[in-house]
């Protein structure tokens, strides 16, 4: 069953076309990765997605619903969350706080916010950093709350974007235990990454976009074999023999 589904997707700006015609679709339980170099309409699709922009043609379907042009909090509240490239907690304001707003999306009850807040922190192995500011964190802490974030609104689709960008390579491999984790607990997750080695040993199947077009889509070996996709974004040494 398809949790998500992109039909035609175009968004201009002006005269610019972001994203041209892309179709894609994401199975319940699946990681999808996006990839393509910058530029090329991977965040304009994820903010269409989530009701950020208005898609200028196409249609979105999320659990067979039609969801053009719904806003980010009716989304969030049907179970579609997000991340964001740069991330802006609430810098003077502990972590459990932070990860409580996301909780209020779905209670208004603020004992109820803070267990489920506590909940998603244990979850992401972050519980001993729950007292200490947000804007005392580290780049990789932040991106940790971030996820923490959009989990306690309790999504039934994760949609991360770039969440391993300025990582060290041992915080890069446990974000990838992280995101398997969320997997096996229930959540459909579509992932946009630069970083290969994550994104290929994460992902069930890879959306390759380049100019807002799609160029390619299939399994990661496929992908990484896949000519046009090496010509305009992974290289030589992504060749699979």
């Amino acid at each position: 069953m398809n949790i998500l589904e992109i039909k035609n997707l175009v968004k201009d700006f002006g005269g610019l076309r972001a994203v041209d015609t892309l179709s894609l679709s994401i199975e319940k339980g699946q990681i999808l990765g996006l990839i393509g170099p910058n530029g090329a309409g991977k965040s304009t699709a994820f903010n269409c997605i989530a009701g950020v922009y208005p898609p200028t043609g196409g249609e979105i379907y999320f659990a067979g619903e039609k969801i053009n042009r719904r806003k980010p909090w009716d989304l969030c509240k049907k179970g579609l969350a997000r991340t964001f490239q740069i991330v802006k907690p609430f810098s003077s304001k502990s972590v459990l706080y932070n990860v409580m707003v996301g909780s209020f999306a779905t209670t208004d009850k603020t004992a109820v916010a803070e267990e489920k807040a506590l909940k998603v922190l244990k979850l992401l192995y972050f519980e001993d950093k729950k007292d200490e500011r947000a804007g005392n964190l580290t780049i990789g802490e932040r991106k940790r709350l971030e996820i923490a974030r959009a989990l306690a609104t309790e999504p039934k689709i994760l949609l991360l974007d770039e969440v391993m960008a300025g990582l060290r390579p041992a915080e890069v491999d446990e974000m990838v235990q992280i995101i398997q984790k969320l997997r096996d607990q229930g959540i459909t997750i579509f992932v946009i990454e630069h970083i290969m080695r994550a994104i290929m040993a994460l992902s069930d199947r890879i959306v390759v976009i380049h100019f807002g077009k799609k160029i390619a889509e299939g399994s990661p070996q496929e992908v990484a074999s896949d000519e046009n996709v090496i010509k305009a974004y992974l290289g030589d040494e992504y060749v699979v023999s």
